[in-house]
């Protein structure tokens, strides 16, 4: 059965696969973007997550496009690392704001449909950094251990509505971030990888699909690592 499907930060990377994998199931897909254009066969809507009128927009035009949105995906993020004594304030607290506050804001907006219809998916892609935390990414990493907290609160309230809320946490990924790093760096990360190597997007993506997917309809409040082993035991 299609959905109606919305992924904050769909327009590349891991929101983009993932996008294009629930498109391949059959789904209605919907991506936010913040410039350009949307990817191909997909429906684009301008939307800066930090900005509550601009996700409320975003909804309203997913509505009238596809339908109430069924699946929500908050994929949408930043990253601005720095060492904590030259962490701006605003270093800090935009970050939060895109990658925590901004998913609140989706998550509340889309619940409006999700309550109505007794049924939904929500997933939130978290990361490995913020299980196990990274040197130079205290911004990052507490934006993302917040997300298991909230999606969990979330997943005790919204249960018995019928609607699941998951976190999908990946460890570092072959995305615009990952391309941003020295090669003693990428060499340094690799090696706390067991399996030796970046994960691919696809990977990532085929395992939101999954917790997005009937088959899932009994998984809620989990964190599902895809970190090659990185974070085991946190």
């Amino acid at each position: 059965m299609s959905r109606s499907v919305l992924i904050t930060g769909g327009s590349r990377g891991i929101g983009l696969a993932t996008a294009r994998a629930l498109r391949a199931a059959g789904d209605r897909v919907a991506v936010t973007h913040r410039g350009g254009e949307a990817p191909a066969g997909l429906l684009g809507v301008r939307c800066d997550v930090t900005d509550a009128e601009q996700v409320d927009a975003a909804f309203r035009k997913v509505e009238e496009e596809q339908g109430p949105v069924e699946v929500l995906v908050a994929c949408a993020g930043v990253a601005h690392d720095k060492l904590l004594m030259r962490m701006t304030e605003e270093d800090f607290t935009s970050v939060l704001d895109t990658n925590l506050t901004g998913v609140y804001r989706v998550a509340k907006r889309a619940t409006r449909g999700m309550l109505r219809a007794r049924s939904g998916r929500i997933v939130v892609i978290s990361s490995a950094v913020g299980l196990r935390g990274e040197a130079g990414q205290a911004n990052y990493a507490a934006s993302k251990a917040g997300l298991v907290g909230f999606a969990r609160s979330l997943a005790r309230e919204l249960g018995s509505r019928g609607i699941t809320v998951n976190v999908v946490a990946p460890g570092l990924t072959e995305t615009a971030m990952s391309e941003a790093l020295t090669d003693e760096q990428r060499e340094a990360l690799l090696r706390q990888i067991p399996l030796g190597r970046l994960a691919r997007p696809e990977e990532v993506a085929a395992t939101v699909a999954f917790v997005a997917s009937p088959e899932a309809a009994y998984i809620t409040g989990a964190v599902v690592p895809v970190d090659g082993g990185a974070g085991m035991g946190h």
